[in-house]
């Protein structure tokens, strides 16, 4: 069966993008993010989904909590600095501003976030899905400004493949 048809729908949705940042109390990584959800209401769950390319996805693995920054429009120098780059390759902590947050787990200022526990783990191909209980932390300052979704990024040269 072709996947033509999904590619062509799936490539012109307007995904939420977001930053996760994660740390195991030894590292701290982020990374940007287009595939996740809210996946219920009454407990509050949300679900992320980290590329295992991703050095993100192997801190995550050992980390309880994770924080999710919501990017509006005037956070593109963030979502190229944790969507172009690598932690690999450079400390991105190093060129923003941030402070340590639930679980240690990094928050990036002046950018709209809610943590997340960790509740399960699920293996789904090139991606590891996070289903995380939503803690009641977090920040909604910016919420008038809308998102920067997908579409606005599609220009990012991404720091590593899916």
């Amino acid at each position: 069966m072709s996947s033509q048809p999904f590619e062509a729908i799936a490539s012109e949705l307007d995904y939420p993008m977001l930053v996760v940042t994660v740390s195991d109390d030894v590292e701290r990584s982020g990374c940007l993010v287009g595939f996740s959800t809210q996946c219920t209401i009454n407990p509050p769950r949300y679900v992320i989904c980290l590329s295992k390319k991703n050095r993100t996805a192997d801190v995550a693995a050992r980390s309880d909590t994770m924080v999710l920054h919501v990017l509006r429009p005037g956070d593109e120098s963030i979502a190229r600095l944790f969507g172009e780059e690598t932690g690999e390759e450079i400390d991105k902590f190093e060129h923003c501003r941030w402070r340590a947050g639930p679980g240690g787990a990094p928050i990036v200022e002046d950018c709209d976030w809610f943590a997340g526990r960790v509740r399960q783990r699920i293996d789904a191909g090139d991606h590891v899905v996070h289903l995380l209980d939503v803690l009641d932390d977090g920040n909604a300052e910016r919420t008038a400004a809308g998102q920067l979704g997908f579409q606005a990024l599609r220009d990012l040269d991404p720091g590593h493949s899916a």
